[in-house]
């Protein structure tokens, strides 16, 4: 069984930086895609970043230009740096995953972790 695990979130105030981590651990052979989603309160979960194992990234349009989808195979882990914070950033982050092990593909999302952006 694979989990994810992310840490990273705080509170920052409008215009400061956070750097989110997510960590991959189990019966890993490959990972595949490497995603951030964010949920807001009242709002559906929606992707922010993905990176592939090419490391081809996809970004929302909301963060373009802010946001740096990152990974580092030999550590099982993607990155999200986040710059030019804004209040509508607010949101809990969640890492997902897809890979196989040596039989079958798996999928892990991880519990989330909070950014709030706020003064």
């Amino acid at each position: 069984q694979v989990q994810v695990v992310e840490s990273g979130g705080g509170l920052v105030q409008p215009g400061g930086s956070l750097r989110l981590s997510c960590v991959a651990s189990g019966n890993i052979f490959t990972i595949n895609d490497m995603r951030w989603y964010r949920q807001a309160p009242g709002q559906q979960r929606g992707l922010v970043a993905s990176i592939d194992s090419d490391g081809y990234t996809y970004y929302a349009d909301s963060v373009k230009g802010r946001f740096t989808i990152s990974r580092d195979n030999a550590k099982k882990t993607v990155y999200l740096q986040m710059n030019s914070l804004k209040t509508e950033d607010t949101a809990v982050y969640v890492c997902n995953a897809e890979g196989w092990d040596a039989l079958r593909p798996w999928g892990a999302w991880g519990q989330g972790t909070q950014v709030t952006v706020s003064s």
